[in-house]
């Protein structure tokens, strides 16, 4: 008889196993199916924790927050000039007497801001604007103002 105990197999690196599941991962995505990367059942219930979590604090941030007086944008202001105006104004008026009635901006030629946010909207609401083109570089009121 022998006395010698049989060897037992080594367990496989982690590199080993790495490179393997990587290797079979490639593969499926060459054939067109993408593999499910293998969880932990400890790691699935986290993972299943943190979104139940992050949902519930989603609702409730947006429940709980009271409305804010936010100042108004400098398309808000524009519309109250134009629609006080009784003459077309362009665009560096318009933003001379939005910064008088409070508009807060940090731009180094705000007149340019103001004039291409104006076509914007013109270009995205077209009848129902705020403003309205009447000459080159002159806006009025349009039917979207207040």
């Amino acid at each position: 008889m022998s006395t010698k105990k049989p060897m037992k197999k080594k367990p496989a690196s982690s590199t080993e196993q790495m490179r393997k599941a990587a290797i079979a991962e490639i593969d499926g995505r060459l054939e067109g199916k993408r593999p499910r990367p293998k969880m932990s059942a400890s790691a699935a219930r986290a993972e299943g924790a943190a979104k139940t979590a992050k949902a519930k604090t989603a609702k409730r941030s947006k429940a709980a927050s009271p409305a804010k007086d936010r100042r108004p944008s400098g398309l808000d202001l524009a519309a109250k000039v134009l629609a006080a105006s009784k003459e077309p104004l362009a665009a560096k008026a318009i933003a001379e007497r939005a910064i008088a009635a409070g508009w807060k901006t940090s731009g180094a030629t705000p007149h340019a801001t103001l004039y291409a946010a104006i076509i914007r909207e013109i270009a995205a609401k077209g009848k129902d604007a705020r403003f309205r083109k009447t000459d080159r570089g002159l806006f009025t009121a349009g039917a979207g103002a207040k």
